[in-house]
């Protein structure tokens, strides 16, 4: 049986690189923490550092270590959060992840009410369009565009997301509107860089909707950010294929081709299985889903 006092400084070292810095985020000497390492090698007869003059470097061993360590310590930090709870009342840290453009402009207007219903919920927003691993805690809750595919995950369905194309008034103003798919091709489309892992499929599905050969240098801007693509378009720059909820507080955008629309995407909320009885994570839900059902998307 490995000694738990070992691991957890090995923890520490492996996360820090030094022995020197582990020991001052452990309260402890440098030469306590270079013995605690030496024992724990000892005992299971394999070098978990290669040593050098810039710092540590795991070993392959190490790693594995590292790795299996690291997962015990999220699921501890997990179930103290849990422990920590109050029956009563939802409190303690909560960490969301949500894609840029819909963290930014849809989630990020209605957590002030959330955190007045419940102020003991200490909430952190990571808006990245990449996922976050759940299972090792990067984020507790995730709001995901793509069908969660690890088997430990709970989730439940948000939303259906639709999507139109876009412009702003001031574009409008200087090149007109498109009236068919066919004049659509001569105006300046913006959009998702092509061969790029798009946050959501079919996110370039305005190049799609052009009816006959695209004009030379079409798109006009390629942007890898949904976000940043509906802040060119709020710049008159272009048209674009927008989700329906970055509409929801925008001003002088222009619906254009209205009958044209692109394929519906759903969007989950999404937890790790472990946090099943958390209150935090119950009123979250919740709170966004009366959140939805009063949007009109």
């Amino acid at each position: 049986m490995m000694d738990w006092d070992k691991l957890r400084v090995f923890h520490a070292v492996a996360d820090a690189g030094s022995f020197t810095h582990a020991g001052d985020a452990l309260n402890l000497s440098q030469s306590a923490v270079s013995r605690q390492i030496s024992a724990l090698e000892d005992s299971l007869g394999v070098s978990l550092f290669h040593r050098h003059a810039r710092g540590l470097v795991l070993t392959e061993p190490g790693e594995h270590l590292h790795q299996a360590v690291r997962h015990v310590v999220t699921r501890l930090a997990a179930t103290e959060a849990l422990l920590a709870e109050s029956k009563d009342v939802p409190k303690g840290p909560l960490k969301v992840t949500a894609t840029m453009a819909f963290g930014s402009t849809w989630l990020t207007p209605r957590i002030p009410e959330f955190l007045e219903l419940y102020p003991d919920v200490e909430l952190t927003l990571l808006l990245d369009d990449s996922e976050l691993d759940l299972s090792m805690r990067e984020a507790d809750v995730a709001i995901r565009v793509n069908t969660p595919r690890q088997p430990d995950l709970i989730q439940r369905h948000l939303m259906t997301i639709h999507s139109h194309l876009y412009a702003h008034q001031s574009y409008v103003n200087r090149r007109g509107v498109p009236r068919t798919r066919a004049e659509l091709a001569g105006h300046d489309l913006i959009s998702y860089p092509l061969g790029m892992r798009p946050p959501f499929a079919n996110v370039q599905w305005i190049l799609d909707a052009v009816e006959g050969p695209p004009r030379p240098g079409q798109p006009a801007l390629q942007v890898n950010s949904v976000y940043a693509i509906y802040r060119a378009v709020e710049c008159g720059m272009g048209i674009a294929a927008l989700p329906d909820f970055l509409m929801q507080d925008a001003r002088d955008f222009v619906r254009v081709l209205p009958e044209v629309g692109g394929p519906k995407v759903e969007a989950y909320f999404v937890y790790a299985e472990e946090l099943r009885h958390s209150k935090r994570i119950a009123v979250f839900r919740e709170f966004l889903l009366r959140k939805v059902a009063e949007s009109r998307f």
